[in-house]
This record gives structure tokens, C-alpha cells and sequence, in this order.
């Protein structure tokens, strides 16, 4: 291959890149002129780059409306990306025993491009079936995982995603969350699914990942039981200590 040929080569990877940014940056599916205007390439060009990421999979194409968004393949390698970081292995291998003592599911969350993301599950013997599952990014407001990022995440991550009528209400859990040290949800997000979620935070005191149990009974959110110590512990263990 020539140098020329070559540097055609790192160009167009250098496209493609560019193409899947302008995915990873929105909101939802686009239409091609909707792309073209943010990647400034022509519609005919750009055509041909979404033909060969949607046959690579890491872009999808709607049957219905033809407007494109992100892919299997390109899911597949961001939650392989998120789960391994050193604090999400140090966490995920924790998990076990905490799940044998208190006797629920647990999952660990990391703070993704769109949110609290599900990166990893230990389920319980007597396993609760949900439509969660890997990669389910988890609401800011409405889930317990959601409400330790709001907590303990600097707010320009997380308040930029809300609508102004829910920033108060953000801010005022956000300073509840820090006082308690834990978030606590009843039926808030899933109807009749408790959930109870703490922090596993960096040197900096941000939330690295989340830790969540969850069970059909009230018990788990219980302010004074021992299921609440547990976790909080192990979630403190797991921390790095604060600098300075």
C-alpha cells in the first residue's frame, strides 16, 4: 500500500469515527440530512459510510421510518468498555457475598455517555424476572441508581439531561441523597419493586459506580435494618479514602 493509499485509509476511519461521534452525542434516531448537517459531509458520501456501519453492525437503519441509530455491535462495545475499569471488576467481584448475606439481587451501574448504566447482575437464589437487563440506562430521577449519579456526580453531568421544571426537584434529592448517604425508591420506577442503591466513590468523593439491591418486599428500605448497614459498608469498603 502506498503512503498515499494509506493515508486514505486512516482518512476514512477518521470519517467513520466522526459519523459515529454525531450518534454518540444524540438523543435518538436521524434522519441522513440530519446527520449530514452535523457531520457537514454530503448525503451521497455520507450514505455510503451509514451502508457499510450498518452492515458491521454498529450502526441500525428503522425499517419503518429509515432514520438510523446506533447499533448492536456498537452497545456491545460500549458496556465492554464500561465493565472494565478497575472500580467496576473491584465492585462486580464483591457482589456475591453481599448478594449471600442480605439474600437479594444486586446490580452495579457506571456512569455511561446517556446515564446510570446496567453493567452488571448477581442474582439471588430466589431471583426477581424484570425487563432490566445489560445496558438498561436507568432514569435520573425515578430509579435509586439514578439518584446516587444526581447525588454524586458534579452537575454539569447530570442536570444538563433534565427539563427545567425538574431541576428543583433534582436539587432537592440530590441534597437529601448526600445527607442520607444512600437513595431508597418504593415502586417509583418498576410498580412494586423496591430498590436500595449507595455510592462506590473515587479519591474525589464522586460515584464511580452504584451498587443496588432490589426485592418485592418493603423490608429492603427499611432506614434501620441490617440490610442498609451491609451494604453502606461494603460500599464504603469499596471506596478509595478522600485526599486532602
Amino acid at each position: 500500500m502506498s503512503e498515499l493509499e494509506d493515508r486514505r485509509g486512516i482518512g476514512s476511519v477518521d470519517i467513520a469515527m466522526s459519523v459515529l461521534r454525531v450518534f454518540a452525542d444524540s438523543t435518538g434516531a436521524m434522519s441522513l440530512k440530519e446527520i449530514s448537517d452535523r457531520t457537514g459531509l454530503a448525503t451521497s458520501k455520507l450514505h455510503r459510510y451509514l451502508a457499510s456501519l450498518v452492515a458491521q453492525g454498529m450502526v441500525s437503519q428503522k425499517e419503518r421510518s429509515g432514520r438510523y441509530d446506533l447499533g448492536p455491535l456498537a452497545a456491545e462495545l460500549g458496556l465492554a468498555a464500561l465493565g472494565r475499569s478497575d472500580f467496576v471488576n473491584k465492585t462486580a467481584a464483591a457482589l456475591p457475598d453481599l448478594v449471600d448475606r442480605v439474600g437479594c439481587t444486586a446490580m452495579l451501574s457506571v456512569w455511561g455517555s446517556n446515564g446510570g448504566t446496567i453493567v452488571r447482575w448477581e442474582r439471588a437464589h430466589n431471583h426477581i424476572v424484570t425487563t432490566l437487563g445489560l445496558g438498561t440506562v436507568m432514569p435520573l430521577l425515578e430509579s435509586a441508581t439514578g439518584r446516587i449519579f444526581l447525588a454524586y456526580l458534579p452537575e454539569s453531568l447530570t442536570l444538563q439531561a433534565l427539563a427545567p421544571q425538574n431541576l428543583s426537584r433534582a436539587q432537592a434529592l440530590r441534597k437529601e441523597i448526600r445527607e442520607l448517604g444512600y437513595a431508597a425508591v418504593g415502586g417509583d420506577f418498576i410498580p412494586g419493586l423496591y430498590a436500595l442503591a449507595a455510592p462506590v466513590r473515587n479519591w474525589q468523593g464522586d460515584a464511580e459506580a452504584a451498587v443496588t439491591l432490589i426485592s418485592l418486599s418493603p423490608d429492603l428500605i427499611d432506614p434501620k435494618g441490617d440490610i442498609l448497614r451491609d451494604l453502606l459498608a461494603t460500599c464504603r469498603d469499596l471506596s478509595l479514602p478522600r485526599k486532602g
